[in-house]
Protein backbone atom coordinates (compact mmCIF):
# COMPACT_ATOMS: atom_id res chain seq x y z
CA UNK A 1 0.00 0.00 0.00
CA UNK A 2 2.87 2.35 0.84
CA UNK A 3 4.43 1.86 -2.59
CA UNK A 4 1.06 2.42 -4.24
CA UNK A 5 0.60 5.69 -2.36
CA UNK A 6 4.10 6.83 -3.33
CA UNK A 7 3.44 6.02 -6.98
CA UNK A 8 0.13 7.88 -6.86
CA UNK A 9 1.79 10.96 -5.35
CA UNK A 10 4.64 10.78 -7.86
CA UNK A 11 2.14 10.65 -10.72
CA UNK A 12 0.52 13.91 -9.59
CA UNK A 13 3.95 15.54 -9.26
CA UNK A 14 4.65 14.58 -12.87
CA UNK A 15 1.29 16.03 -13.90
CA UNK A 16 2.31 19.21 -12.08
CA UNK A 17 5.54 19.35 -14.06
CA UNK A 18 3.56 18.84 -17.27
CA UNK A 19 1.35 21.75 -16.19
CA UNK A 20 4.44 23.96 -15.72
CA UNK A 21 5.83 22.84 -19.07
CA UNK A 22 2.58 23.90 -20.72
CA UNK A 23 2.76 27.22 -18.89
CA UNK A 24 6.26 27.96 -20.19
CA UNK A 25 5.31 26.60 -23.61
CA UNK A 26 2.49 29.08 -24.09
CA UNK A 27 4.25 31.88 -22.25
CA UNK A 28 6.91 31.67 -24.94
CA UNK A 29 4.22 31.71 -27.63
CA UNK A 30 2.25 34.68 -26.30
CA UNK A 31 5.27 36.98 -26.21
CA UNK A 32 4.93 37.75 -29.91
CA UNK A 33 1.16 38.30 -29.77
CA UNK A 34 1.44 40.85 -26.97
CA UNK A 35 4.52 42.56 -28.42
CA UNK A 36 3.25 42.56 -32.00
CA UNK A 37 1.82 46.11 -32.04
CA UNK A 38 5.22 47.48 -30.91
CA UNK A 39 7.25 45.16 -33.15
CA UNK A 40 5.11 45.98 -36.21
CA UNK A 41 5.82 49.68 -35.72
CA UNK A 42 9.52 49.07 -35.12
CA UNK A 43 9.94 46.82 -38.15
CA UNK A 44 7.21 48.39 -40.34
CA UNK A 45 5.14 45.21 -40.71
CA UNK A 46 1.79 45.34 -42.57
CA UNK A 47 -1.39 43.49 -41.38
CA UNK A 48 -0.70 40.71 -43.88
CA UNK A 49 2.90 40.57 -42.65
CA UNK A 50 1.70 40.31 -39.07
CA UNK A 51 -0.50 37.38 -40.02
CA UNK A 52 2.50 35.72 -41.71
CA UNK A 53 4.66 36.22 -38.62
CA UNK A 54 1.95 34.87 -36.32
CA UNK A 55 1.57 31.76 -38.47
CA UNK A 56 5.32 31.04 -38.89
CA UNK A 57 5.54 29.13 -35.61
CA UNK A 58 2.93 26.68 -36.87
CA UNK A 59 4.83 25.81 -40.06
CA UNK A 60 7.43 23.83 -38.14
CA UNK A 61 5.23 22.99 -35.14
CA UNK A 62 2.68 21.28 -37.37
CA UNK A 63 5.18 19.55 -39.68
CA UNK A 64 7.09 18.16 -36.67
CA UNK A 65 4.04 16.53 -35.06
CA UNK A 66 4.39 13.20 -36.87
CA UNK A 67 8.11 12.76 -36.08
CA UNK A 68 7.50 13.98 -32.53
CA UNK A 69 4.70 11.46 -32.06
CA UNK A 70 6.93 8.61 -33.23
CA UNK A 71 9.76 9.75 -30.94
CA UNK A 72 7.36 9.90 -27.98
CA UNK A 73 6.26 6.29 -28.61
CA UNK A 74 9.81 4.95 -28.91
CA UNK A 75 12.34 7.15 -27.08
CA UNK A 76 13.02 7.87 -23.40
CA UNK A 77 10.91 10.86 -22.39
CA UNK A 78 13.09 11.54 -19.36
CA UNK A 79 15.72 12.90 -21.77
CA UNK A 80 13.76 13.72 -24.91
CA UNK A 81 11.40 16.21 -23.26
CA UNK A 82 14.04 18.40 -21.52
CA UNK A 83 16.20 18.51 -24.66
CA UNK A 84 13.30 19.84 -26.70
CA UNK A 85 12.34 22.15 -23.83
CA UNK A 86 15.82 23.69 -23.87
CA UNK A 87 15.63 24.16 -27.65
CA UNK A 88 12.36 26.09 -27.54
CA UNK A 89 13.45 28.22 -24.57
CA UNK A 90 16.61 29.32 -26.36
CA UNK A 91 14.68 30.04 -29.58
CA UNK A 92 12.27 32.23 -27.64
CA UNK A 93 15.01 34.14 -25.84
CA UNK A 94 17.09 34.74 -28.97
CA UNK A 95 14.11 36.32 -30.70
CA UNK A 96 14.99 39.44 -28.73
CA UNK A 97 18.22 39.78 -30.71
CA UNK A 98 16.53 39.95 -34.11
CA UNK A 99 16.60 43.04 -36.28
CA UNK A 100 14.47 42.04 -39.26
CA UNK A 101 11.29 40.21 -40.15
CA UNK A 102 13.23 37.41 -41.85
CA UNK A 103 15.36 36.59 -38.80
CA UNK A 104 12.32 36.75 -36.54
CA UNK A 105 10.54 34.29 -38.83
CA UNK A 106 13.52 31.93 -38.47
CA UNK A 107 13.37 31.93 -34.66
CA UNK A 108 9.60 31.42 -34.68
CA UNK A 109 10.11 28.37 -36.89
CA UNK A 110 12.81 27.08 -34.50
CA UNK A 111 10.45 27.65 -31.57
CA UNK A 112 7.90 25.44 -33.32
CA UNK A 113 10.42 22.62 -33.69
CA UNK A 114 11.19 22.59 -29.97
CA UNK A 115 7.59 22.89 -28.79
CA UNK A 116 6.36 20.09 -31.07
CA UNK A 117 7.05 17.60 -28.26
CA UNK A 118 4.61 19.20 -25.81
CA UNK A 119 1.22 17.61 -26.52
CA UNK A 120 2.31 14.14 -27.77
CA UNK A 121 4.59 13.64 -24.77
CA UNK A 122 2.11 14.85 -22.15
CA UNK A 123 -0.72 12.77 -23.64
CA UNK A 124 1.47 9.67 -23.73
CA UNK A 125 2.63 10.13 -20.13
CA UNK A 126 -0.91 10.52 -18.79
CA UNK A 127 -2.07 7.46 -20.75
CA UNK A 128 0.67 5.41 -19.06
CA UNK A 129 0.13 6.72 -15.53
CA UNK A 130 -3.70 6.62 -15.34
CA UNK A 131 -6.43 4.16 -16.25
CA UNK A 132 -9.05 5.16 -18.81
CA UNK A 133 -11.75 6.43 -16.44
CA UNK A 134 -9.25 8.63 -14.52
CA UNK A 135 -7.62 10.49 -17.41
CA UNK A 136 -9.94 13.48 -17.73
CA UNK A 137 -8.66 15.39 -14.68
CA UNK A 138 -4.89 14.94 -15.25
CA UNK A 139 -5.41 15.71 -18.93
CA UNK A 140 -7.33 18.85 -18.01
CA UNK A 141 -4.64 19.88 -15.54
CA UNK A 142 -1.71 19.60 -17.92
CA UNK A 143 -3.69 21.29 -20.69
CA UNK A 144 -4.63 24.14 -18.36
CA UNK A 145 -0.94 25.00 -18.07
CA UNK A 146 -1.16 26.34 -21.60
CA UNK A 147 -3.95 28.74 -20.71
CA UNK A 148 -2.20 29.65 -17.45
CA UNK A 149 0.78 30.64 -19.58
CA UNK A 150 -1.47 32.85 -21.67
CA UNK A 151 -3.26 34.34 -18.66
CA UNK A 152 -0.01 35.02 -16.81
CA UNK A 153 1.92 35.90 -19.91
CA UNK A 154 -0.34 38.61 -21.29
CA UNK A 155 -0.02 41.04 -18.34
CA UNK A 156 3.55 40.02 -17.42
CA UNK A 157 4.80 40.37 -20.98
CA UNK A 158 3.01 43.70 -21.30
CA UNK A 159 4.64 44.93 -18.09
CA UNK A 160 8.09 43.73 -19.22
CA UNK A 161 7.70 45.49 -22.56
CA UNK A 162 6.81 48.75 -20.82
CA UNK A 163 9.79 48.59 -18.44
CA UNK A 164 12.43 46.67 -20.41
CA UNK A 165 11.45 46.97 -24.05
CA UNK A 166 10.38 44.10 -26.29
CA UNK A 167 13.91 42.80 -26.94
CA UNK A 168 14.86 42.30 -23.29
CA UNK A 169 11.40 40.89 -22.66
CA UNK A 170 12.08 38.02 -25.08
CA UNK A 171 15.44 37.30 -23.47
CA UNK A 172 14.01 37.27 -19.94
CA UNK A 173 11.00 35.09 -20.69
CA UNK A 174 12.83 32.62 -22.92
CA UNK A 175 15.78 31.94 -20.62
CA UNK A 176 13.64 31.71 -17.46
CA UNK A 177 12.09 28.47 -18.66
CA UNK A 178 15.41 26.60 -18.50
CA UNK A 179 14.97 26.32 -14.72
CA UNK A 180 12.18 23.74 -15.28
CA UNK A 181 14.66 21.16 -16.56
CA UNK A 182 16.23 20.64 -13.11
CA UNK A 183 13.18 19.23 -11.25
CA UNK A 184 12.19 17.20 -14.31
CA UNK A 185 15.51 15.32 -14.36
CA UNK A 186 15.41 14.87 -10.58
CA UNK A 187 11.83 13.58 -10.34
CA UNK A 188 10.89 11.89 -13.60
CA UNK A 189 11.28 8.08 -13.40
CA UNK A 190 13.85 6.25 -15.49
CA UNK A 191 11.10 4.03 -16.87
CA UNK A 192 7.35 4.55 -17.23
CA UNK A 193 5.01 1.57 -16.83
CA UNK A 194 3.59 0.12 -20.01
CA UNK A 195 -0.11 0.76 -20.61
CA UNK A 196 -0.84 -2.91 -19.97
CA UNK A 197 1.14 -2.93 -16.70
CA UNK A 198 -0.57 0.20 -15.38
CA UNK A 199 -4.18 -0.34 -16.35
CA UNK A 200 -4.70 -4.01 -16.94
CA UNK A 201 -6.57 -3.03 -20.08
CA UNK A 202 -6.57 -5.57 -22.86
CA UNK A 203 -4.04 -5.13 -25.61
CA UNK A 204 -5.67 -3.80 -28.73
CA UNK A 205 -4.11 -3.80 -32.11
CA UNK A 206 -1.22 -5.46 -33.82
CA UNK A 207 2.06 -4.25 -32.36
CA UNK A 208 4.36 -3.14 -35.14
CA UNK A 209 7.58 -2.69 -33.22
CA UNK A 210 9.67 0.26 -34.24
CA UNK A 211 8.05 0.97 -37.62
CA UNK A 212 6.58 4.41 -38.20
CA UNK A 213 2.91 3.51 -38.74
CA UNK A 214 -0.38 4.79 -37.45
CA UNK A 215 -3.73 2.99 -37.59
CA UNK A 216 -6.31 5.12 -39.40
CA UNK A 217 -10.02 4.68 -38.71
CA UNK A 218 -13.20 6.72 -38.37
CA UNK A 219 -12.43 7.83 -34.83
CA UNK A 220 -9.04 9.25 -35.75
CA UNK A 221 -10.53 11.11 -38.72
CA UNK A 222 -13.30 12.58 -36.54
CA UNK A 223 -10.80 13.55 -33.85
CA UNK A 224 -8.58 15.26 -36.41
CA UNK A 225 -11.42 17.28 -37.94
CA UNK A 226 -12.73 18.28 -34.52
CA UNK A 227 -9.30 19.24 -33.22
CA UNK A 228 -8.58 21.25 -36.37
CA UNK A 229 -11.68 23.32 -35.57
CA UNK A 230 -10.77 23.63 -31.88
CA UNK A 231 -7.24 24.83 -32.60
CA UNK A 232 -8.40 27.21 -35.33
CA UNK A 233 -10.62 28.89 -32.75
CA UNK A 234 -8.18 28.78 -29.83
CA UNK A 235 -5.20 30.03 -31.81
CA UNK A 236 -7.23 32.81 -33.38
CA UNK A 237 -7.94 34.11 -29.87
CA UNK A 238 -4.33 33.65 -28.79
CA UNK A 239 -2.86 35.34 -31.85
CA UNK A 240 -5.23 38.26 -32.47
CA UNK A 241 -6.93 39.12 -29.17
CA UNK A 242 -4.20 41.50 -27.89
CA UNK A 243 -4.01 43.24 -31.28
CA UNK A 244 -7.82 43.50 -31.40
CA UNK A 245 -7.95 45.19 -28.01
CA UNK A 246 -5.25 47.68 -29.03
CA UNK A 247 -6.44 48.42 -32.57
CA UNK A 248 -10.24 48.28 -32.14
CA UNK A 249 -10.80 48.92 -28.43
CA UNK A 250 -7.93 51.48 -28.26
CA UNK A 251 -6.20 50.03 -25.20
CA UNK A 252 -2.57 50.51 -24.30
CA UNK A 253 -0.25 47.50 -24.55
CA UNK A 254 -0.31 47.06 -20.77
CA UNK A 255 -4.11 47.31 -20.44
CA UNK A 256 -4.59 44.99 -23.40
CA UNK A 257 -2.30 42.46 -21.74
CA UNK A 258 -4.30 42.59 -18.51
CA UNK A 259 -7.64 42.35 -20.32
CA UNK A 260 -6.39 39.46 -22.45
CA UNK A 261 -5.47 37.51 -19.34
CA UNK A 262 -9.10 37.38 -18.14
CA UNK A 263 -10.46 35.20 -20.99
CA UNK A 264 -7.32 33.07 -20.91
CA UNK A 265 -7.77 32.56 -17.16
CA UNK A 266 -11.39 31.57 -17.77
CA UNK A 267 -10.21 29.10 -20.41
CA UNK A 268 -7.55 27.66 -18.11
CA UNK A 269 -9.76 27.23 -15.04
CA UNK A 270 -12.44 25.46 -17.05
CA UNK A 271 -10.02 22.85 -18.44
CA UNK A 272 -9.41 20.71 -15.31
CA UNK A 273 -13.01 21.32 -14.23
CA UNK A 274 -14.36 19.74 -17.41
CA UNK A 275 -12.10 16.72 -17.03
CA UNK A 276 -12.95 16.31 -13.34
CA UNK A 277 -16.72 16.48 -13.95
CA UNK A 278 -16.58 13.90 -16.74
CA UNK A 279 -14.38 11.54 -14.68
CA UNK A 280 -16.74 11.81 -11.72
CA UNK A 281 -19.81 11.04 -13.83
CA UNK A 282 -18.11 8.06 -15.49
CA UNK A 283 -17.12 6.65 -12.08
CA UNK A 284 -20.79 6.88 -11.09
CA UNK A 285 -21.75 4.67 -14.00
CA UNK A 286 -22.45 7.15 -16.80
CA UNK A 287 -21.59 5.95 -20.28
CA UNK A 288 -18.07 7.14 -21.14
CA UNK A 289 -18.77 7.84 -24.80
CA UNK A 290 -21.85 9.98 -24.18
CA UNK A 291 -20.32 11.74 -21.19
CA UNK A 292 -17.07 12.80 -22.83
CA UNK A 293 -18.79 13.76 -26.09
CA UNK A 294 -21.34 15.85 -24.20
CA UNK A 295 -18.53 17.53 -22.28
CA UNK A 296 -17.08 18.56 -25.65
CA UNK A 297 -20.16 19.55 -27.66
CA UNK A 298 -21.67 21.78 -24.95
CA UNK A 299 -18.56 23.93 -24.46
CA UNK A 300 -18.02 24.16 -28.22
CA UNK A 301 -21.45 25.79 -28.51
CA UNK A 302 -20.19 28.55 -26.20
CA UNK A 303 -17.81 29.53 -28.98
CA UNK A 304 -20.53 31.54 -30.68
CA UNK A 305 -20.12 34.22 -27.98
CA UNK A 306 -17.19 35.55 -29.98
CA UNK A 307 -19.66 37.12 -32.44
CA UNK A 308 -21.56 39.35 -29.98
CA UNK A 309 -18.17 40.29 -28.49
CA UNK A 310 -17.37 42.08 -31.74
CA UNK A 311 -20.63 44.08 -31.55
CA UNK A 312 -20.42 44.98 -27.84
CA UNK A 313 -20.62 48.73 -27.19
CA UNK A 314 -18.14 48.73 -24.31
CA UNK A 315 -14.75 47.17 -23.65
CA UNK A 316 -16.14 45.45 -20.56
CA UNK A 317 -18.96 43.91 -22.57
CA UNK A 318 -16.54 42.68 -25.24
CA UNK A 319 -14.23 41.08 -22.66
CA UNK A 320 -17.17 39.38 -20.89
CA UNK A 321 -18.44 37.89 -24.15
CA UNK A 322 -14.92 36.68 -24.96
CA UNK A 323 -14.83 35.08 -21.51
CA UNK A 324 -18.04 33.27 -22.42
CA UNK A 325 -16.43 32.12 -25.65
CA UNK A 326 -13.43 30.89 -23.63
CA UNK A 327 -15.64 28.33 -21.87
CA UNK A 328 -14.72 26.01 -24.74
CA UNK A 329 -11.82 25.22 -22.40
CA UNK A 330 -14.25 22.98 -20.48
CA UNK A 331 -13.86 20.52 -23.36
CA UNK A 332 -10.06 20.31 -23.39
CA UNK A 333 -9.39 17.53 -20.87
CA UNK A 334 -12.02 15.41 -22.56
CA UNK A 335 -10.55 16.01 -26.01
CA UNK A 336 -7.34 14.43 -24.75
CA UNK A 337 -9.17 11.63 -22.92
CA UNK A 338 -11.17 10.81 -26.07
CA UNK A 339 -7.96 10.29 -28.04
CA UNK A 340 -6.40 8.22 -25.26
CA UNK A 341 -9.50 5.98 -25.22
CA UNK A 342 -9.63 5.52 -29.00
CA UNK A 343 -5.93 5.05 -29.82
CA UNK A 344 -4.16 1.69 -29.64
CA UNK A 345 -2.04 1.78 -26.47
CA UNK A 346 1.27 1.61 -28.36
CA UNK A 347 0.25 4.41 -30.77
CA UNK A 348 -0.92 7.13 -28.38
CA UNK A 349 2.05 9.37 -29.22
CA UNK A 350 1.57 8.94 -32.96
CA UNK A 351 -2.20 9.48 -32.79
CA UNK A 352 -1.56 12.64 -30.79
CA UNK A 353 0.98 13.75 -33.37
CA UNK A 354 -1.54 13.25 -36.18
CA UNK A 355 -4.27 15.01 -34.16
CA UNK A 356 -2.01 17.92 -33.32
CA UNK A 357 -0.85 18.17 -36.93
CA UNK A 358 -4.48 18.59 -37.99
CA UNK A 359 -5.07 21.09 -35.20
CA UNK A 360 -2.08 23.18 -36.06
CA UNK A 361 -3.04 23.37 -39.70
CA UNK A 362 -5.83 25.43 -38.14
CA UNK A 363 -3.14 27.36 -36.27
CA UNK A 364 -1.42 28.13 -39.55
CA UNK A 365 -4.60 29.14 -41.35
CA UNK A 366 -6.40 31.15 -38.66
CA UNK A 367 -3.95 34.09 -38.27
CA UNK A 368 -3.52 34.42 -42.03
CA UNK A 369 -7.26 34.29 -42.74
CA UNK A 370 -7.92 36.90 -40.06
CA UNK A 371 -5.15 39.15 -41.40
CA UNK A 372 -6.48 38.94 -44.95
CA UNK A 373 -10.06 39.57 -43.83
CA UNK A 374 -8.98 42.65 -41.87
CA UNK A 375 -7.02 43.87 -44.87
CA UNK A 376 -10.02 43.37 -47.16
CA UNK A 377 -12.84 44.59 -44.90
CA UNK A 378 -11.10 46.77 -42.32
CA UNK A 379 -12.92 44.86 -39.56
CA UNK A 380 -12.38 41.95 -37.17
CA UNK A 381 -16.04 40.92 -37.37
CA UNK A 382 -15.85 38.64 -40.46
CA UNK A 383 -12.96 36.74 -38.91
CA UNK A 384 -14.88 36.26 -35.67
CA UNK A 385 -17.93 34.96 -37.56
CA UNK A 386 -15.79 32.45 -39.46
CA UNK A 387 -14.28 31.25 -36.16
CA UNK A 388 -17.76 30.69 -34.67
CA UNK A 389 -18.81 28.61 -37.67
CA UNK A 390 -15.61 26.57 -37.49
CA UNK A 391 -16.04 25.66 -33.81
CA UNK A 392 -19.63 24.52 -34.47
CA UNK A 393 -18.33 22.18 -37.18
CA UNK A 394 -15.83 20.85 -34.65
CA UNK A 395 -18.59 20.01 -32.19
CA UNK A 396 -20.49 18.16 -34.91
CA UNK A 397 -17.38 16.13 -35.75
CA UNK A 398 -16.88 14.95 -32.17
CA UNK A 399 -20.59 14.25 -31.86
CA UNK A 400 -21.30 12.36 -35.07
CA UNK A 401 -18.05 11.37 -36.78
CA UNK A 402 -16.27 10.01 -33.70
CA UNK A 403 -17.94 6.77 -32.65
CA UNK A 404 -17.65 4.65 -29.51
CA UNK A 405 -14.64 5.52 -27.37
CA UNK A 406 -12.62 2.33 -27.55
CA UNK A 407 -9.39 1.31 -29.29
CA UNK A 408 -9.65 -0.75 -32.48
CA UNK A 409 -9.40 -4.50 -31.94
CA UNK A 410 -6.62 -6.53 -33.47
CA UNK A 411 -8.89 -8.11 -36.10
CA UNK A 412 -10.26 -4.72 -37.05
CA UNK A 413 -6.75 -3.39 -37.54
CA UNK A 414 -5.74 -6.33 -39.69
CA UNK A 415 -8.93 -6.69 -41.74
CA UNK A 416 -10.84 -3.39 -41.79
CA UNK A 417 -8.47 -0.50 -41.18
CA UNK A 418 -5.97 1.07 -43.48
CA UNK A 419 -2.48 1.37 -42.05
CA UNK A 420 -0.45 4.18 -43.54
CA UNK A 421 3.17 5.18 -43.13
CA UNK A 422 3.83 8.55 -41.55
Amino acid sequence: MHNTDNAHSRNWVIVGLLFLAGLFNYLDRVTLSVALPVISLNLSISPAGKGLLLSAFFWSYASMQLPAGWCVDHLNLRWLYPCMFAAWSLASGLTGLTGSLGVMLFFRVLLGVGESIYLPAATKIVSKLYVQKERGLPSGIFNSGARAGLALGAPVVGLLIVHLGWRRMFLAVGLLGLVWIVPWLLLFPKRLPSSEERSGEKFSGHRRGQRMFVSVNRNLLGICLGFFCFDYYAYLLMAWLPDYLVEVRHMTILKAGISTSIPFLTFGLSEPLGGWVADALIRRGWDETRTRKGAVIGPFLAGIFIVPAAYAHTVTGAVLFICGASLIGFATGNLTAILQSCAPAHEVGRWTGVENLAGNVGGIIAPVVMGLLILRTGSFIPGFVVAALVILIGGASYGWVVGKLEPPLCDELLDAERTVAI
